[in-house]
C-alpha cells in the first residue's frame, strides 16, 4: 500500500482550504464487481472461506457489519462475503488521500481514528435508512497489536438504537496470523476463514437495553488469535515469524528494560541482558534458558499494560522523542512538514516542531485509545494525535515505542475518570 506525499511547509499546509464534507454514495454493481475481481488475487492464496450462522432472523437489510481488524485482507473478505449486495464503508480519512473519487464511487465515507465524529453518525444513517444500503465498519477502529481486539468504544448500543437494523458480525480466523501487523506485510502459509452470524435483529436491538447490546459486542470481539492458533494446531513456520515481534514485545520480562528488544528470524532477543525467547510454529514462546516468563504472547502484553498503568500512577511514565511529522488537512496528500518533538506523559500530548511554529496539546480525556501502527504506509512506526480540523502523523525517532503508547493512552483515558479529573484542552 502507498499514499500520495507531498512536502511542504507547516505554513502551507495549515492555510489549505479544508475539504467540504461529502454524502455517502451507494456504490454502483460496476464497482462492487471491480472490488470483488480484485480481491481474487489475494484471497486465492490465503484459501479463504466462510460460513454463515442464523443469517434467516436478520431479513433484507440493510444491515450493519461490525467486522473484527486483523489485516489488509479485511475490505477483501467481506467484498467476497456480501457481494453483490451494496454497502457502504465506514473508512479512515488517510485511505481517501490521493484516491478520494474512487473512494467515494466504492462507498466509502471518511472518518478519524478515535476522534468523536458526529457527522459519522448522521452518514451511517443516511445510508442505512435514507439509501437502504448496508453500512460495514471496524469498530475497533485500529489493528490488533497482540492478535485481541483493540479497544471498543463505549455506548455501541446507543448507536444500535439509533440505526434500529439488523446486526451481522464477520469475525475471521487466521487473517491475523497470516500478515500480522508487527510482520511488515510479510505473508505466512495460513488459510483463513470468516463467520458471519446475524448477532443481532432489529427486533432483539428494541427490546434490550444499551448496556445489555454493549455486553453482545464485547463479547462477539472476545477472540484471541494466538490462543487459537493453539488450539486449532496450526503450524507457522516461516523463517520470518518473527520479524519485527519487539514491536509488540517492546519491554525484557528478565531484566525489565525496555526497548532493547529485537525480533529477527524466530527469536527476539534482549540486547540488555541477552536472554532469548524462541517464537515457536505454534505461536509460544519458549525462553533458550528454559525459564520462559510468559509463554503467550497476549499475556506478556497484559504484563506490558500493567506496568505501565503502574508507572502512571507513580507519575514515572514518559515518551520523550523527536519525529518527524506529517499532516493530512485534505483528501489530496500527506504533507511532510518536517522535524519536531513528541511528549507524551500523565497530562496527555504535547507536539512542537516547525522551527515554533507547530505547538498541539491533547489531554488524556480526549480519546480511549490511540492510532497507532506499524510500517504505516511503508513510512514508518507511527503515532496520531489530532482534531477534526488537522492531524498529525508523528513517525518517532526512537525505536519501540508506538506499542506502549497506546497502552498509555488507553490506561490515561480509564485513570482520567477514576481520579475525576478535567476533561480535554487542545489548542
Amino acid at each position: 500500500m502507498n499514499i500520495k506525499i507531498k512536502a511542504n511547509t507547516y505554513d502551507e499546509v495549515i492555510a489549505l482550504p479544508r475539504p467540504k464534507p461529502i454524502k455517502p454514495k451507494r456504490p454502483n454493481l460496476l464497482f462492487r464487481t471491480l472490488m470483488r475481481v480484485l480481491a481474487i488475487k489475494d484471497l486465492i492464496p490465503a484459501k479463504f472461506t466462510y460460513t454463515k450462522h442464523g443469517m434467516e432472523k436478520a431479513g433484507k437489510g440493510p444491515y450493519l457489519i461490525l467486522m473484527n481488524h486483523s489485516c489488509f485482507l479485511d475490505l477483501e473478505m467481506a467484498t467476497a462475503i456480501f457481494y453483490p449486495m451494496p454497502y457502504g464503508i465506514v473508512t479512515t480519512t488517510d485511505g481517501f488521500v490521493g484516491k478520494g473519487w474512487l473512494m467515494h464511487q466504492l462507498g466509502c465515507f471518511p472518518t478519524q481514528k478515535f476522534v468523536s465524529d458526529l457527522g459519522l453518525i448522521r452518514n451511517m444513517n443516511y445510508m442505512l435508512n435514507k439509501k437502504k444500503t448496508g453500512v460495514l465498519m471496524y469498530p475497533e477502529a485500529g489493528y490488533s497489536f497482540d492478535g485481541r481486539a483493540t479497544v471498543l468504544p463505549r455506548k455501541m448500543g446507543a448507536l444500535l438504537k439509533l440505526l434500529k437494523v439488523p446486526v451481522i458480525s464477520v469475525h475471521t480466523d487466521g487473517a491475523f496470523l497470516r500478515t500480522p501487523l508487527y510482520n511488515e506485510l510479510k505473508n505466512r502459509k495460513v488459510k483463513v476463514h470468516a463467520d458471519v452470524t446475524c448477532l443481532l435483529s432489529t427486533q432483539e436491538i428494541e427490546k434490550k437495553s444499551v448496556e445489555e447490546l454493549d455486553a453482545i459486542i464485547d463479547q462477539a470481539f472476545a477472540f484471541d488469535h494466538f490462543q487459537w492458533q493453539l488450539e486449532n494446531r496450526v503450524e507457522i513456520t516461516e523463517p520470518y515469524r518473527a520479524d519485527g515481534l519487539d514491536r509488540v514485545l517492546y519491554q525484557c520480562p528478565h531484566c525489565l528494560t525496555e526497548g532493547k528488544m529485537e525480533g529477527r528470524g524466530t527469536t527476539l532477543t534482549c540486547h540488555a541482558c541477552g536472554k532469548k525467547y524462541t517464537l515457536t510454529p505454534l505461536g509460544k514462546m519458549e525462553a533458550e534458558d528454559g525459564v520462559t516468563e510468559f509463554s503467550h504472547i497476549p499475556d506478556w502484553f497484559d504484563w506490558q499494560r500493567a506496568s505501565v498503568k503502574r508507572e502512571l500512577e507513580e507519575k514515572k511514565y514518559l515518551l520523550d522523542t523527536d519525529v518527524t511529522i506529517a499532516m493530512i488537512v485534505d483528501r489530496k496528500a500527506l504533507y511532510m512538514v518536517g522535524e519536531g518533538h513528541l511528549r507524551h506523559d500523565h497530562n496527555g500530548f504535547v507536539l512542537t516542531g516547525c522551527d515554533g511554529k507547530l505547538h498541539y496539546e491533547q489531554k488524556p480525556r480526549f480519546s480511549y485509545s490511540l492510532n497507532s501502527d506499524y510500517y504505516w504506509y511503508e513510512i514508518g512506526d507511527m503515532i496520531s494525535i489530532g482534531t477534526h480540523d488537522c492531524l498529525y502523523y508523528c513517525f518517532p525517532k526512537k525505536q519501540g515505542v508506538v506499542a506502549k503508547t497506546r497502552l498509555a493512552t488507553e490506561e490515561l483515558f480509564k485513570l482520567s475518570f477514576s481520579k475525576g479529573e478535567s476533561g480535554e484542552k487542545k489548542h
